[in-house]
Order: structure tokens, then sequence, then C-alpha cells
């Protein structure tokens, strides 16, 4: 055991124990001999995309434009959600920290508990969503209520989450690939026994190609936002920029096409019904399971990272407080899912608008500690309240863009003005 001098002249007493590594880094940058290499950030970004409410988008497209019309809007809205994320996740690898250390540099240390808070309450409400997912079309299966399911599946998710980054990648490693090959094995197989592409989409509604592109790009923006939770471990700004565009690009677009196949194939909008019908009740399983445990632990995550921040409390118990509140609201939040995917739609891409032209307009001062003096920047503020207000009430256009873009106008006017004041000064 160390030692340390006694300045009497005594005897040398023991030194005090090193305190606890917090491995979640919680409330600092991610040193580089932490940091992890592409396939290791890469197949945690691609279990964060593998979910199953992607899939009832796809449906909805698949029902409401041609193949055409779905070709476009998965490709324009992916190119969107590409640069959206990707910039985060550049962003992200580039400094170390993660949404809550960034939003202290863009809102302020106080200004910044709004985007925590609001991101830390939508993920966890995406977590019960997901349970319930998962509970229902289960209990369904085997003949028994959900309750036991969702308190199952429920603490299982918590678990994984409680232990960070490492168990995520360890989730994410079995999952992905189970989900990529069952359900692309399901999907092709439908395909065929469904007359083929064209028999797929043949039902068109007339939907517009801005309305689709909205629905892939709303999708997954909101989620999408928390990108550099993940990104701050990659080793390289490349790696996650790469993998990230990868993941929002071909992972979404993947779960689309299951959708979109199970909305033509079984009347149903997941890929587990496709399954069933087809007799892989098994596979179903694993797939709905993997599917949604992969992202539901990346949601709790950022849950308790948001809390965090808000709180100073570590990561851990705050965690298993959101994963005990998520599974016993799951029933509740599945049922009103509609709504709460609209509020989340408008709620979280003005906070990403804004980190990224933050990190834009100041990038010198993301090389230094940040400024404990800079406490609410009330440009910031009002440009989350602002977006979320117009991509709500706006009729025309994309929802998340229209918001993303009054953000960043009502940050660019709050600069300036801060920028004037302090030249007055001066």
């Amino acid at each position: 055991m160390s030692q340390t001098p006694d300045r009497t002249g005594g005897p040398q007493q023991p030194a005090p124990p090193a305190a606890p590594v917090d491995q979640d880094f919680s409330f600092e940058a991610v040193p580089l001999t932490q940091r992890r290499g592409f396939w290791r950030v890469g197949f945690v970004m691609l279990g964060f995309t593998f979910f199953s409410a992607s899939m009832s988008v796809g449906a909805t497209l698949g029902n409401g434009v041609d193949l055409t019309g779905f070709i476009w809007a998965a490709t324009i809205g992916g190119i969107i959600l590409g640069a959206y994320t990707g910039a985060l996740g550049y962003i992200g690898a580039k400094t170390g920290e993660g949404l809550d250390l960034l939003a202290q540099r863009a809102f302020g240390t106080r200004g910044s508990y709004l985007p925590s808070a609001l991101i830390s309450f939508t993920q966890m409400g995406w977590f019960g969503v997901g349970v319930a997912m998962f509970a229902r079309p289960t209990g369904d299966l085997l003949g028994v209520g959900p309750w036991p399911i969702v308190l199952v599946a429920g603490g299982l998710m918590t678990a994984s989450a409680y232990y960070g980054i490492q168990a995520i990648e360890i989730v994410s490693f079995v999952s992905v690939p189970l989900i990529a090959v069952l359900g692309t094995y399901s999907m092709v197989t439908a395909t065929r026994d469904g007359g083929g592409l064209e028999a797929i989409f043949s039902q068109s509604t007339g939907m517009t190609l801005t309305v689709a592109i909205g629905l892939v790009v709303g999708s997954f923006v909101s989620g999408g936002t928390a990108t550099p939770n993940f990104t701050r471990f990659a080793k390289t700004p490349a790696v996650a920029v790469i993998t990230t565009v990868v993941a929002f690009f071909l992972g979404n677009t993947l779960m689309f096409s299951f959708g979109a196949v199970g909305g033509a194939f079984s009347g149903q909008d997941d890929i587990f019904y496709v399954m069933i019908a087809q007799g892989l009740m098994i596979p179903a399983l694993i797939v709905l399971g993997a599917n949604i445990w992969t992202t539901n632990n990346n949601a709790l995550y950022t849950t308790g990272l948001g809390l965090a921040n808000i709180t100073k409390i570590r990561k851990r118990p705050l965690v298993l407080a959101s994963g005990v509140l998520g599974t016993l609201t799951a029933l509740w939040l599945y049922d009103n899912f509609i709504g709460w995917l609209s509020f989340l739609n408008v709620a979280l891409p003005p906070i990403g608008a804004i980190l990224v032209i933050d990190y834009v307009w100041r990038r010198a001062a993301y090389r230094r500690p940040t400024d404990p003096h800079r406490t609410v920047v009330w440009g910031s503020v009002v440009g989350v309240v602002a977006g979320g207000l117009s991509g709500a009430l706006v009729d025309w256009g994309i929802a998340s863009i229209n918001a993303m873009v009054v953000a960043v106008v009502c940050y660019t006017v709050g600069a300036l003005i801060r920028r004037g004041r302090d030249r007055t000064r001066a």
C-alpha cells in the first residue's frame, strides 16, 4: 500500500484510496485513451437506428408512395438525416464531449438544463414505448398479459444501460447481425412470395414527396440529436462521421424497407408479423427483442447523462430510476405514441441545430474549458422554444427543418447582440 510522509516526522500514514473512475464520463470529455475504433462505434450506432418505430414509418411510406417515390424519399430524407447527425457526430468526436457538455457551451451552464431536460424525458418516453412495443405482441403470441413481459424486458434493458457504453457495445454486437440477417431473409422471401417490389408499392394513396421526406426525417431526427453521446468515444472524427452516416442512412432505410414489406405482406407495420406469418416464431421474437433492446439501451443511457447534467449526480443511479419510471409507464406511453412522436419531432431538432451553429461560430472556444460565467445564452434558449413552436404550428414544409431554421436564426440574432454588447463594454 502506498504511503504519504507525515510532516511532523512521525510514521508514514496510508494514502487515501483513489476516487472511483466514472466510466461513463458524465461530467468530462472522454480521454483519447478510452476512444474506440470503427467497428465498435459502428455497431453501437447501427443498433441505435435499428428501431421498430421506423418500420411503422416504412409501412406508411409503402402505402403512400410508389416505388420511385419510396426511393426518392428514403434517399433525400436519409441525406438530410445523415448531414444533421454527421455534423453532431463530428463535434462529439472532435471534443470528446456528449450532448449535455456541448449544451453547457452553447446554452450556458444553467441554460443547458433546458436541452438536458427535453432530451432526458423524451428518451425516457422512447424507452417506455419500446418496452411496450416488445411486450404487447409477445404477450399476444404467448397468450399472456403484457405486464409480466413489460417488467422482465424493462428490467433487463435497464440493467444493460446501467453498465454504460461497454454493455451497449455487447448488446449491439449480438443484435445488429441477427436483425440484419434474419430480417433481410424474411423481407426477401416475403417480397418474392408477394409478387415483387412493384406489387408491394402498388397501393399508393398519392402521398406527396414532401410529406414522405418529412416522415423519413422525422422518424429519427429526435433520437439523432443524442449522437454526440456515442461518437465522443470514436478515435477520430472520420470514424464518427462515417459510422453515423452509414447508420442513419443505410440502417434507417433497412428499417423502412422492413416496414414497407410488412405493411404489404401481412397488413401490419412490423417485420415481426411478417415472420410470424412465415412460421418463423422464434426468429421473430429474436428480431423484435434485439431491435428494441439496442435502441432502448441508447435511449436510457442518454436519459441518464441528461439528468446527470441537471442534478450533478452520476449517471448510473439515474439510469435505474429512469428505467423503473419508463417501465411502469410503458403501456400508457404506447397508447399515446402518436402524440409523443409529434412532440419529439419539433422539440429536439432545434437543440442539435444550435449545437452545430455554436461550434461553427465559436470553434476556438471549444479548445478551452467551458466558461462557468456563461450561465444562460438567451439566443439559444429562445431558439429552442421558437423553433419548437414553429415546427408545431407551421403547416407547410418539413416540421423538423422549419424548427431548425428558426432556431439557428434566433441563435444568430442573439450572438450578434451579445457580440455588440461585448464591443461596447470594451
